[in-house]
């Protein structure tokens, strides 16, 4: 074997290692909090927290691997729980959805407690993740609500010329309070992944809204706190993350293609100077929210859109508990953008800020060398901080 071939083999080998991030070793997850009632009584519910998360031992120290394991496979362990839907109208004609999980096991609390959860792009109570978490809560005695995003379900129509977007919460306001009102005696606790932890932080945090005094808490999970900075790190290279933006944009305008006879008709063209072209051949989300989402909520630049839609804008103003997962080696949001939560905790009681060294964006598969635990360390983490926060309101 010549030596250019050994050579190529060497970096080949060296090229993989490298990627497998195999040199890193498995860590406790950081807590960082002002409040040390608060940790305690986190830490008595959730004691797996002082112990080291170790993800599966092939490919689960790779942030890049966890991340694409998430969206191409999903959850290894999802069980079907029947829903029932529930549809309301927003005052734009916008027709919102969300489905109702009972409990299935014993209750956890003395008191009522219904877990509302907000996906994460793109995604809705069909997605294998958010099936796996309501499983796992529903068996814990929990009733949970999960809101679908606008467009997403594509045997549901459009009834209005819009979908989702990163910050707009009023679907989420619509579903909670049309709730409360059909079971006012129920205390929430508020989940949010992804994009949908963007939204439950600005929700919590916006001025002049009358939120249900229901709630008791939230937990954010792998959100990245400001699009403004995001996006300029994921127009980059570095990390793939162009990558991850080509990707993210395609879910996004299938999301429109799929509905295009309602968002994209001759009036709507012509009421928001839209052209259809240019919506359908955006590369890069900045791109689409140019070309469509800020004309359509009436915004007047890009950058006015994401400062209005990024939940560090809004985080000052929450008062309710709050804990806050993120994952260091989250190919998708900036280590930078961390230091939002972390200067959060340390300013304000009975918050939480957990980050692990491994997990990548919503993936923390645990345990095995190849295969993973079915009931992943995000989901026991999630269900379980949900009980402790519970037991902070009593």
């Amino acid at each position: 074997m010549s030596a250019v071939i050994v050579f190529a083999v060497f970096l080949l080998i060296c090229t993989i290692l490298k990627f497998l991030n195999v040199t890193s070793p498995p860590r406790p997850p950081r807590l960082l909090s002002s409040d040390s009632k608060f940790l305690e009584l986190v830490l008595k519910y959730c004691p797996h927290l002082n112990e080291t998360y170790v993800p599966v031992r092939l490919w689960g120290s790779s942030g890049h691997l966890q991340t694409i394991v998430h969206a191409t496979v999903g959850r290894t362990y999802c069980p079907h729980v029947v829903p029932r839907r529930i549809a309301a109208r927003q005052e734009d004609g916008a027709t919102v959805t969300w489905d109702l999980y009972e409990p299935t096991g014993a209750p956890q609390t003395d008191e009522d407690y219904t877990i509302a959860v907000c996906p994460g792009i793109a995604n809705s109570s069909e997605s294998t993740y958010v099936r796996s978490l309501v499983s796992l809560a529903c068996s814990r005695g929990y009733r949970c609500i999960v809101l679908n995003h606008l467009g997403v379900l594509p045997h549901v129509k459009v009834t209005s010329p819009r979908v989702f977007r990163y910050g707009q919460s009023d679907e989420l306001h619509l579903m909670l309070t049309k709730y409360v009102e059909a079971r006012p005696d129920t205390k929430l606790i508020l989940v949010g992944f992804s994009m949908g932890g963007n939204i439950v932080c600005k929700y919590l945090g916006e001025p002049n809204r009358t939120r249900p005094a229901n709630i008791m808490g939230a937990i954010s999970i792998c959100q990245g706190y400001d699009a403004v900075k995001s996006l300029q790190f994921l127009l980059e290279w570095n990390n793939l993350a162009r990558l991850y933006l080509f990707s993210m944009t395609e879910n996004m305008r299938s999301v429109i293609i799929r509905h295009k006879e309602a968002l994209l008709t001759e009036e709507v063209k012509r009421r928001y100077n839209i052209d259809e072209r240019r919506v359908l051949s955006a590369a890069t989300l900045p791109e689409l929210d140019e070309v469509y989402t800020r004309r359509i909520f009436g915004f007047r630049n890009v950058e006015e859109l994401y400062r209005n839609d990024s939940s560090a804008t809004y985080l000052g103003n929450v008062k309710v508990p709050i804990v806050f997962i993120n994952a260091r080696d989250d190919p998708l949001v900036h280590p930078d953008m961390l230091n939002i939560p972390q200067t959060f905790v340390q300013t304000n009681k009975n918050s939480l800020y957990i980050e692990t060294e491994h997990g990548g964006h919503l993936g923390y598969y645990d345990g095995g060398y190849i295969v993973p635990r079915a009931v992943t360390w995000l989901d026991r983490t999630v269900v379980s901080l949900v009980t402790a926060l519970a037991n902070n309101n009593q």
